[in-house]
């Protein structure tokens, strides 16, 4: 099957390319790949090749535009998002920048899913970051996104990491982030995760914007994760963006989050203020703190802090000192 595939790329390849760029079995040689039941990996090769042959050679084909997005569903429309474990190959070429207006023009989400799982395969990938970050951020405002879509925009992202998402606005960022609702069920690398939604929290802006959902999704990384993250630091101006925002079901989140992934590093001092007005507005989040710190504890088999129950002990009475 190998060996026939590859002879039919090279004719196609031909016909691309020579004096048959014309011919009008291309495209029904393509549209009779696309109902192949069984693909081999080397197809998913074969076919991103073809896309780059057949920009490269645009200019003398008939409805090029519709040739690309048919290579692309004949690569990558069978492929499963969720499998780590059948990475095809790729040779990315400069050719390949050139079908991104193309695929994100079509407004077609099924194709656009198909360019995404080719930008998922990063080995040497042309697509620079910030390309990639830019049609990501607007994409949810462009297309409904399927289950496909979501998990390979989800990919995506992790791979882009927070860097390259640095030139097209916290907001926007934070706008794609809170349509997506990531899980931890969706994540294959935990550390870009945490670095994004970490610097997004640094600003105003982004512990304001950002739902709840992600302040969730970060406590649950750092209670789960084997090791601790250390990309979480204390960082008092979150704290006061909450205590001032008063954004009190954020700041129970963020006092787990701490105290989890800084259990035995804690001053005591710089959390005592935030605890206590946290209490005051929340008299229920003792008990949310004492059952994350204790799931941390049984999960990892580490002792909870004494000072993580002196802290509150101290400020649930100062608490009840007020109401008496």
């Amino acid at each position: 099957m190998e060996r026939i595939l590859h002879q039919l790329s090279e004719a196609i390849r031909s016909a691309i390319v020579g004096a048959e760029a014309q011919s009008k079995f291309i495209p029904h040689v393509l549209r009779d790949l696309v109902e192949l039941e069984t693909r081999p990996i080397c197809l998913t090769e074969i076919a991103y090749d073809w896309c780059s042959v057949i920009c490269e050679n645009r200019r003398s084909l008939r409805d090029w535009e519709g040739l690309l997005l048919t290579s692309l569903e004949i690569g990558f429309r069978h492929l499963d998002p969720h499998d780590r474990d059948t990475v095809p190959a790729l040779t990315h070429t400069e050719h390949h920048l050139e079908m991104v207006d193309v695929v994100f023009k079509s407004q077609n989400g099924d194709a656009i899913a198909d360019l995404l799982h080719s930008w998922t395969v990063y080995y040497s990938l042309c697509i620079p970051p910030d390309t990639r970050a830019e049609r990501l951020v607007c994409l949810h405002n462009l297309v409904p996104f399927s289950s496909r879509l979501r998990r390979l925009v989800i990919r995506s992202v992790e791979l882009v990491d927070y860097g390259g998402f640095e030139g097209v606005g916290m907001e926007r960022l934070v706008e794609l982030l809170n349509h997506l609702h990531v899980t931890v069920e969706d994540i294959v690398w935990f550390r870009p995760w945490v670095r994004i939604l970490v610097v997004i929290l640094q600003t105003s802006e982004g512990t304001q914007l950002l739902s709840h959902w992600y302040w969730e999704l970060l406590l649950e990384l750092a209670i789960s994760r084997p090791r601790p993250l250390e990309e979480i630091a204390y960082y008092p101006q979150i704290m006061k963006f909450l205590t001032e925002a008063q954004e009190w079901s954020k700041l129970e989140c963020w006092m787990g989050t701490v105290w989890i992934s800084w259990p035995h590093r804690i001053i005591e001092k710089d959390l005592s203020c935030s605890i206590l007005l946290l209490f005051r507005q929340r008299p229920g989040a003792f008990q949310k703190l004492e059952q994350w710190m204790e799931r941390w504890s049984q999960i990892h088999g580490k002792s909870i802090p004494e000072s993580f129950q002196r802290i509150c002990r101290q400020a649930q009475e100062a608490v009840q000192r007020d109401t008496q």
